[in-house]
């Protein structure tokens, strides 16, 4: 029951009215930006993430109630990198707030700042699966980048709120300084996995492999976003037991029988991690879900 209980409370919390009083309200379309909105608003401000941490951020549906807690927010944040290509900007218009639309005060790209990872050459289509022309969006799962979004968000909360700038800023400091402590902590504790070859379900993991020194030799997806044909299912545990690669890594809400297949087939260890704060019970904060990465990674290998 208790549990239950507490279901309700996220749901009402992401969910409900503007039932909080706060200097700025705002709305993000994933928990890890909400995450750090907390940190740096503090008592100031009220957020609400659209997407939930178990959910997969490309798909997410437009629903009326989304674009009704839009309609109230004094700031949204999004991921950008055409990630929410497919929903935010229905929510946008359905929201009918000058204040968050593009060009506004009241509208922040977090990608600013973020040095991008496979910007695609030549001309793009369908055919090729879910590719992202400005480059792959998932940035947020490379824990340095969290100090630039940081930024990011206490600039913008100063610009919305001048009154209490002082106190975004001394909250970015201290989540600044708590997060580089733990970066460094985690650093250490995979130095061992340098340079190791390993294979990923999903396009999804090049932010953390980059920032941990991994190298991705495979997806299961041979098109992205597009389930494995059999041929490539084949030849990738061909691949893998040539090179001796025993490690893939998924995430929580990636199709689980494709990847437990291949890494049965090629005698591979699967590691399921949680791509997004509040994808496991307990994951709260941007640090909670590296601390959960790191732990899994170390224990896994």
């Amino acid at each position: 029951m208790e549990k239950i209980m507490k279901l309700v409370m996220v749901a009402i919390l992401v969910f409900g009215a503007w039932d909080v009083e706060a200097t700025v309200r705002v709305v993000t379309t994933t928990p890890d930006l909400a995450a750090i909105v907390r940190d740096i608003g503090g008592d100031f401000v009220v957020v609400k993430s659209i997407a939930r941490g178990n959910q997969d951020p490309h798909y997410v549906q437009a629903k009326p109630s989304f674009m009704r807690t839009m309609n109230q927010a004094d700031l949204l944040i999004y991921t950008g990198l055409e990630l929410e290509v497919g929903w935010l900007p229905l929510l946008i218009q359905g929201a009918r707030n000058p204040k968050i639309r593009p060009g506004a005060l009241g509208h922040l790209d977090a990608s600013v700042g973020i040095k991008r990872l496979e910007i695609p050459d030549g001309k793009l289509d369908r055919s090729m699966g879910d590719v992202h022309p400005e480059g792959n969006p998932h940035y947020m799962l490379d824990p340095r980048n969290g100090l630039i979004v940081g930024q990011t968000i206490a600039d913008k909360l100063s610009q919305i709120d001048p009154e209490n700038a002082e106190g975004y800023q001394k909250n970015l400091a201290l989540f600044q300084k708590k997060l580089q402590a733990k970066i460094e902590m985690w650093e250490a504790r995979l130095r061992g996995l340098q340079g190791k070859q390993i294979v990923t379900y999903h396009k999804l993991w090049e932010y953390l492999t980059d920032w941990l020194h991994l190298k991705i030799v495979s997806q299961v997806e041979n098109k992205p976003g597009i389930p494995p044909s059999p041929r490539h299912v084949a030849e990738l545990v061909v691949r893998m037991k040539a090179n001796d690669i025993i490690l893939l890594l998924s995430s929580d809400y990636s199709a689980p029988k494709p990847a437990e297949r291949v890494a049965q087939q090629a005698g591979a260890k699967l590691i399921v991690l949680p791509a997004s704060v509040g994808g496991r019970e307990g994951i709260e904060t941007y640090a909670d879900l590296f601390e959960v990465i790191v732990s899994q990674l170390a224990s896994g290998l």
